[in-house]
């Protein structure tokens, strides 16, 4: 049976703003007025899951979502990087960031690392086929959405450095386990009323 993923990017906070390893950051005012705006343009789905991070959280609750916390759409778990900037984590442990860009299997902050993260947000992709769930929706962090694009294409791992996701965008896969189509960040805008 063809499954229909579509991920939602969470709307913007501060932490992502000041480059931050989010950690667990909630949505700020600009966030929050955002994601109400988008609430018309969401798309039918017969599941709707979300990570369970305060931003996560709150997007799904403001776009008028009733979703389930689903554990494997959590964020990269940065270890002891989590919270900090990135210019700050650069300044103090410059071999390790670098080990971390250049080694998909590296994870010196202590969390996990990119292969790591692609296997988990593939693993729950994959889980998908065969389930009478049909479209599912999900709100997840930019991380995860990237992870399963790399793993539903069968990318490399470093190709995960060269995509971007927008807050408040959809990532469309269809298919199943080992054939996944993807349409790649699609404004969550409503339509133009006639």
């Amino acid at each position: 049976m063809t499954v229909r993923v579509m991920l939602i990017s969470p709307a913007m906070n501060a932490a992502l703003r000041k480059a931050r390893f989010a950690g667990d950051a909630p949505l700020d005012g600009s966030g929050l007025r955002q994601a109400h705006a988008a609430a018309d343009a969401v798309p039918d789905a017969d599941l709707c899951l979300r990570g369970p991070s305060l931003r996560c959280a709150a997007t799904a609750d403001a776009l008028g979502l009733r979703s389930d916390t689903e554990h494997a759409l959590r964020d990269w778990e940065m270890g002891r990087w989590s919270g900090a900037r990135l210019a700050e984590v650069g300044a103090d442990e410059p071999d390790q960031v670098a080990a971390w860009l250049a080694d998909p299997s590296a994870a010196p902050h202590g969390g996990e690392s990119l292969l790591d993260l692609c296997a988990r947000a593939g693993a729950w992709l994959d889980s998908l086929n065969g389930s009478d769930s049909g479209r599912v929706l999900g709100v997840a962090e930019p991380a995860v959405i990237r992870a399963a694009a790399v793993h539903a294409l069968a990318l490399p791992p470093q190709v995960f450095w060269r995509l971007d996701v927008a807050p408040l965008t959809v990532t469309e896969f269809s298919g199943r386990s080992g054939r996944w189509n993807l349409r790649c960040g699609r404004p969550l805008t409503p339509e133009p009323r006639n």
